[in-house]
């Protein structure tokens, strides 16, 4: 028999009719806001007891109509959400990578608004190849004779081992063998290929002749792998892609080249570290180089795989190359993001990637000298800002042991606070913003990196919805 408070509670049908219940119904749907609303009312019949300021019919319904219009908000909030990246490092692959240029967003946008010739070859006016919107520019950009595109460079390497090593041997570099984020490892690849690995040399040490060595009737291919999340020092010794490529050919196999990252420019040219480019390992005697395209290239996450006109071929007649392939948006990002290589005077300008790598320590401290006083206003008298000097990293396992001069506002508790254990606290506070913030704890302080702040105004206006559990 229900309670006293219990016979307080309307009814669904009641509350489905209520004015503003008919207007979230109008703007949600009837099936959630239903759905929404049962689970309000059962939440408040569980806890009426507790309710002590709830007395009457009136009341309950009022708490209801906020508990249904928090739920439906809540119920189609997106789970992928924009946010500022201030944790140092530029390709981050937990925060998506490589930032879109705006006219690979437009492109992306325009691609989708209707139908486009995304197979269909206008010229002849019947059906086409997908690769042909990007296949040109990449060569030229990268001295390739043909190239393809699949969904990203794991893809990419799959795809190149199923095609030319399936049920046959891989000579590896057994320091080549790496680990990438997700506990994805290259000798898990190759077994899933249909290939068998064969380990060569030792962690520290590769030589020629342990390659060669290793060649037999059962070899499918030679491959080298580009260490770009780590790096071997010391004592050590590695063989040269030119010689690699000799043996391959001397024995008419083919050498393949994991980039990982892939630059498709000397970095150099930027006042940035050297990372080897697709071009290079091509002019080395490759057949076959994979590289990511939400790396260092700066464009929507996808795999390229460059190389001989006869090797991509039969890459391209591969049935996997189906399973793997990019979408018409993928497709028309890398497009434009490839066309602004063409312009190498303009590219740190344009593409977002480059432009946050190449930004110089002086100007990311201007922005912190900026935003110094309106963060510490936000915070109160109970933390200290700072502008300190840091380091960022590049991220995405791209040049590992090397650091970018930056800048950073450092937030420490105030002497005699008693806030020296709430540093959590507080970066889970600007988790909680309506663009949530991503800084590091580092050095008993908060660092926000300012390298990849490009909206000093948004991070700014929101800084007064800080609160600190």
């Amino acid at each position: 028999m229900p309670t006293k408070k219990q016979s307080l509670l309307p009814s669904v049908n009641h509350m489905l009719n209520n004015e503003q219940v008919q207007d979230l119904i109008a703007q949600y749907g009837r099936e959630l806001i239903t759905a929404v609303t049962r689970e309000a009312i059962d939440e408040l019949r569980a806890g009426l007891a507790r309710q002590k300021k709830l007395t009457t019919r009136e009341q309950c319904i009022e708490q209801l109509l906020r508990a249904v219009r928090e739920r439906a908000v809540e119920r189609v909030r997106p789970s992928l959400v924009p946010v500022i990246n201030l944790t140092g490092t530029v390709l981050h692959t937990n925060l998506g990578r490589a930032l879109l240029p705006q006219c690979a967003i437009e492109a992306v946008a325009r691609i989708n608004a209707g139908p486009s010739n995304l197979e269909y070859d206008l010229g002849q006016g019947r059906r086409g190849d997908r690769d042909v919107h990007v296949e040109q520019r990449i060569c030229e950009l990268t001295g390739a004779e043909a190239a393809t595109v699949v969904n990203n460079n794991a893809a990419a390497v799959l795809l190149i081992l199923n095609t030319f090593a399936l049920g046959r041997e891989v000579i590896v570099s057994r320091g080549e063998l790496i680990e990438i984020g997700g506990s994805f490892r290259i000798p898990d690849i190759m077994a899933r290929a249909g290939c068998t690995l064969r380990e060569v040399g030792t962690t520290n040490r590769t030589h020629l002749k342990d390659f060669r060595n290793a060649v037999g009737p059962g070899t499918g291919m030679i491959m080298k792998v580009h260490t770009s999340n780590y790096e071997i020092r010391g004592f050590t010794a590695s063989v040269p892609e030119a010689q690699l490529g000799e043996l391959a050919r001397e024995h008419d196999i083919p050498f393949a080249v994991d980039l990982g990252s892939g630059s498709l420019v000397d970095l150099r040219d930027y006042g940035l570290p050297h990372e080897p480019t697709p071009g290079e390992a091509l002019a080395q005697g490759a057949a076959l180089v994979s590289f990511s395209g939400d790396k260092l290239l700066g464009g929507p996450q996808c795999g390229l795989i460059v190389g001989t006109a006869a090797a991509i071929d039969r890459v391209k007649k591969n049935p996997l190359k189906r399973a793997l392939r990019v979408d018409k948006m993928t497709l028309a990002a890398l497009s434009e993001v490839l066309r602004l290589y063409l312009n190498r005077e303009t590219l740190a300008r344009h593409l977002p990637t480059l432009r946050d790598l190449c930004r110089t320590q002086e100007d990311i401290g201007a922005a912190a000298s900026r935003l110094e006083q309106p963060l510490a206003r936000s915070l109160g008298k109970d933390w200290s800002v700072q502008v300190r000097p840091c380091n960022s990293q590049i991220g995405s396992g791209a040049l590992p042991s090397d650091s970018l001069p930056s800048m950073a506002l450092a937030v420490i508790p105030a002497p005699g606070s008693g806030k020296g254990t709430g540093l959590k606290r507080l970066a889970d506070a600007f988790l909680r913003l309506p663009i949530p913030v991503i800084c590091r704890i580092s050095d008993d302080a908060l660092i926000l990196d300012l390298r990849c702040l490009h909206d000093e105004q948004a991070f700014a206006d929101q800084l007064g919805k800080l609160k600190i559990k």
